[in-house]
């Protein structure tokens, strides 16, 4: 059973929107930095040529991450339901949604970005923040935990596995074996045309939230973003395993995610799958969100931020 659900998971993996973190990524580079939805928010004195960090609240501290080609204004209605008590940290990743692309222009760009958001918790002196992140934030946020414990206090993955390669090959894939594919999947998505981008990037992310009137400002975000970042970025993630590093992560962990954006992936095989990713940290809380795609937060407001409330109390 669990060999026939790994070959229908490598199967499905192009198709899969959910596990797919923005298949289509920016698609077009951008010169300035718009910051939609936020220009109310104050930017912390932190000098990075990888990120910046709006900062909002005061409380418990909270790091908020957004994933591939998105933009902090993502997390914009789980700030709002929550309302007092928080202090947050929302991330906003150079190269995507408005930003320059800075260092990130060449690359990796999710492991140095996890270092530079270690180096802001240690200057800014935060006490064991909880961190959230989506997608690839929720892969930055595994690094950031894994490889620096003491730095993070609770920690929460949306819809995110820590090896996203294993979707892309057979049962027993690897980080290097499955390098050739990434390869090929960077060589298309960077050297693509943008008018073609653009097109990719719209069914991509209908794919991805199921409330139309929520699809804007990713649309927006996506359109905002540097190509070659998001494509490095991607490669990045389908090469990079995290489960030798899992067991490093001391904080509490919880993983929300919802079913791969596949007929053939269904509820209990979407399951099994994340129960076999994240067994290396065994005390680790896996929910599954139902009646959501990948933006759970777009799709499942009031249902997110009470899971996000409950695991910050």
């Amino acid at each position: 059973m669990i060999r026939k659900a790994l070959m229908i998971a490598a199967a499905a993996a192009a198709a899969a929107a959910g596990m797919a973190v923005a298949a289509a990524p920016a698609l077009a580079q951008s010169a300035g930095h718009h910051d939609h939805g936020a220009a109310h928010h104050a930017h912390a004195a932190f000098a990075s040529d990888r990120l910046h960090v709006m900062v909002e609240g005061e409380g418990q501290d909270v790091i908020l991450i957004p994933g591939l080609s998105s933009s902090p204004e993502i997390w914009q209605g789980t700030v709002d339901r929550l309302g007092g008590g928080y202090r947050f940290h929302r991330v906003h990743v150079n190269g995507f949604a408005g930003a320059p692309a800075g260092a990130n222009a060449e690359g990796p760009v999710s492991a140095p970005v996890a270092e530079e958001i270690a180096r802001y918790i240690a200057e800014h002196g935060l006490q064991s923040p909880a961190v959230i992140g989506h997608s690839m934030g929720g892969t930055i946020a595994m690094m950031l935990a894994a490889r620096h414990p003491d730095a993070v206090g609770r920690l929460m993955v949306v819809d995110m596995v820590p090896f996203m390669g294993a979707m892309f090959g057979p049962p027993g894939t690897t980080a290097e074996s499955v390098a050739p594919t990434a390869d090929q999947v960077y060589a298309a998505q960077s050297g693509t045309p943008r008018e073609a981008y653009l097109a990719q990037a719209e069914q991509t992310i209908i794919g991805m939230i199921q409330t139309e009137s929520e699809r804007a400002a990713p649309l927006r975000h996506s359109r905002d973003s540097d190509q070659q970042v998001s494509a490095a970025a991607f490669r990045e993630l389908i090469v990079t395993d995290l489960r030798p590093e899992l067991p490093a992560i001391t904080a509490p962990t919880e993983v929300l995610y919802v079913k791969f954006n596949d007929p053939r992936m269904t509820p209990e095989i979407t399951d099994m799958i994340y129960q076999m990713s994240f067994q290396t940290l065994p005390g680790a809380e896996l929910i599954r969100v139902d009646d959501a795609a990948h933006f759970i937060m777009l799709d499942q407001p009031d249902l997110f931020a009470e899971r996000v409330r409950a695991f910050l109390d």
